[in-house]
């Protein structure tokens, strides 16, 4: 903690009150928009809904893990630029090279990992020294404006419903996306942004850490994508009957029953839960790793006194 002496300003849970007063402004436009009717409202929810869990979580990394090369406009150029960057290049590869297929996740996670990799580079190519913990910090916040960006698309979508505009179903969409925030870009990418640091020098290197860490949390990435359908994989695989396993030769996806659909929701939700305790352990051994590995903060040598020259007397005096 930082010592509140007068004259100090105390920096820390700064993003305890962006959270909150973020919280509070997309509420209350959520329930303007509700009460009034007025579509003119909704880019406002969109945007805030998308966009708060995200910079939340930019501003907390900002408080607890930077160093002194880290400012406040490269973090800004980081969130958009690079969030921006990353879901073009992502949706341009992913619509010109996956089709479906038993692989396509995989396929998902080494596009957007890779995109947001390239994203990073691009944004701290000026940056010097590079240290692990400047890497963790802007790795996460291109992660969590990709996530931001990536957000308000699907809140846009799920406003359009077969009955017509649906703000509840823009804001359940916006509230599960907004908790589960911090277990997706921002922690891959900083995990990825971690490891890039630690082995570059003036110039970005690509070695064979960097390429097996891209492989794990793309890994990591695809898992988290395809949770829900292998949930429904392994509840029919445990519980199917006949039934469910003719019409899967047929070609078709069988309807779960009611014990089958407790099941895959038990399912899925425990895998993403061992997703994301993997993915927080390796940034935590990488942020544990990156401290010990900083050497210590040379003690300020003692200043020399001071030389005075003498005042000269009045003549004659010795």
């Amino acid at each position: 903690m930082v010592a509140t002496t007068r004259g100090q300003t105390k920096p820390r849970r700064r993003w305890l009150r962006v959270f909150w007063t973020g919280l509070a402004l997309w509420a209350a436009s959520v329930v303007v928009t509700v009460a009034t009717a007025n579509t003119n409202l909704l880019p406002t929810v969109v945007l805030l809904g998308s966009f708060l869990v995200p910079v939340t979580f930019v501003v907390w990394a900002y408080e607890h893990g930077r160093a002194g090369e880290i400012t406040v406009p490269l973090l800004f150029s980081a969130f958009v630029i690079g969030g921006v960057l990353g879901v073009l290049g992502a949706s341009v590869l992913e619509t010109y090279l996956l089709h479906p297929s038993l692989w396509m996740y995989f396929g998902v996670g080494l596009i957007e990992e890779g995109v947001k990799l390239l994203a990073l580079m691009f944004v701290a190519r000026h940056v010097h020294p590079r240290t692990t913990r400047d890497g963790l910090v802007l790795g996460a916040t291109v992660g969590f404006g990709f996530a931001s960006f990536e957000s308000s698309g699907y809140a846009l979508n799920s406003l359009f419903t077969t009955q017509g505009i649906s703000v509840r179903s823009m804001v359940e969409t916006e509230i599960l996306r907004g908790v589960l925030a911090p277990l997706g870009h921002g922690l891959w990418t900083s995990i990825l942004g971690g490891v890039l640091f630690a082995v570059a020098g003036r110039r970005w290197r690509i070695t064979g850490g960097l390429l097996l860490a891209y492989l794990g949390v793309a890994l990591l990435h695809a898992l988290w994508d395809s949770m829900h359908g292998i949930a429904i994989g392994l509840s029919l695989f445990l519980t199917g009957t006949p039934w469910q396993y003719e019409l899967l030769e047929r070609g078709y996806l069988p309807r779960a029953t009611d014990t089958q659909g407790h099941l895959i929701t038990l399912i899925n939700w425990l895998g993403l839960i061992v997703i994301s305790i993997i993915a927080l352990s390796w940034l935590r051994a990488e942020a544990t790793h990156s401290r010990r590995a900083e050497p210590p903060t040379p003690p300020e040598a003692p200043r020399p006194p001071e030389r005075t020259t003498p005042t000269p007397g009045p003549p004659g005096h010795p």
